[in-house]
């Protein structure tokens, strides 16, 4: 069920409130090009800027238009246990199929505390559970030993591997399950996290280019590694592109740029600079997603 390309939406946004509409149609937009499952309220999606019944209402509202086809793994993290907790049984409770789950951010817990937040979690809910760990962001990497002791727990199910590192990726494949997921959490590194045994990425570039990131994945899955390297090297420059500033500010100044929704983001993230829009609109003219 969680393998192949997921695309980390963004949340739609109009005059500061959330934009079902928009939202809709960006579903479908992601559904209609052959993407292989959507995950709201993460990174891309601003979570850290909803409140928490916002967060639910975007959940909501996502699997209710997605009607089942395709799985919806919602975030449900938290710095805080207790949070993350009460949190994950909301999106539960809001149908959601799975649910990625950050590394506690700026408390900087060890990897004791790792594994006691991860593993207290997962024995209160039945929910299937993907961690999701992007020192980059956090300032705590969860090392493969801690990840291979939580792949014990039979409802977490897999990792969004985010460090960019595939020193680190190659250990934690060692040590896990072979049925425990790994996805990649790097765009640029889809193909070489799927190279040492990757299963698909959880993908901020895929809300503009669905169809090429999905293709990617399912061409390498079914062994069509020519192909799948060919697309790699044709969505690097888009990939370097969509993180020329903080995500998500670049994919929504995309969005916008190619008529789906607004650039609106909330602070303290800002709309793309003008040194960065030109960038952007190179990179999405040139992929031709949109006219020169």
């Amino acid at each position: 069920m969680f393998t192949g390309a997921f695309t980390a939406l963004v949340t739609p946004l109009k005059k500061g409130m959330f934009d079902p509409e928009a939202h809709e149609k960006h579903i479908d937009f992601q559904i209609e090009a052959g993407i292989n499952g959507l995950v709201p309220c993460g990174t891309t999606g601003e979570a850290s800027t909803l409140s928490h019944d916002e967060h639910v209402e975007v959940v909501r509202f996502t699997v209710a238009h997605v009607n089942g086809r395709v799985p919806v793994i919602a975030g449900s993290g938290s710095n805080s246990t207790s949070e993350a907790l009460g949190l994950t049984r909301r999106v539960q409770a809001a149908g959601a199929n799975a649910c990625l789950m950050i590394t506690p951010y700026y408390n900087k817990p060890t990897q004791e505390g790792l594994f006691r937040h991860f593993s207290t979690i997962a024995e209160q809910v039945d929910i299937p559970i993907i961690l999701y760990n992007v020192p980059g962001r956090t300032g705590v990497n969860m090392l493969p030993e801690t990840v291979a002791r939580l792949a014990r727990i039979p409802n977490i199910v897999g990792l969004k591997d985010a460090t960019a590192d595939l020193k680190q990726a190659s250990y934690t494949f060692q040590m896990v399950p072979e049925d425990f997921i790994i996805l990649s959490g790097e765009d640029a590194l889809v193909y070489p996290l799927m190279a040492i045994g990757g299963r698909g990425v959880i993908s901020v570039v895929s809300n503009v280019a669905p169809g090429e990131m999905s293709g990617m994945c399912r061409r390498y899955l079914e062994g069509d590694i020519d192909g799948a390297r060919a697309l790699h090297h044709q969505l690097l420059p888009l990939c370097d592109a969509m993180f020329t500033e903080t995500n998500p500010i670049p994919v929504k100044g995309a969005l916008a740029m190619m008529g789906r929704m607004s650039d609106e983001v909330r602070l303290p993230l800002v709309p793309l600079s003008e040194k960065a829009s030109i960038r952007v609109r190179e990179a999405i003219t040139d992929f031709g997603l949109l006219e020169s």
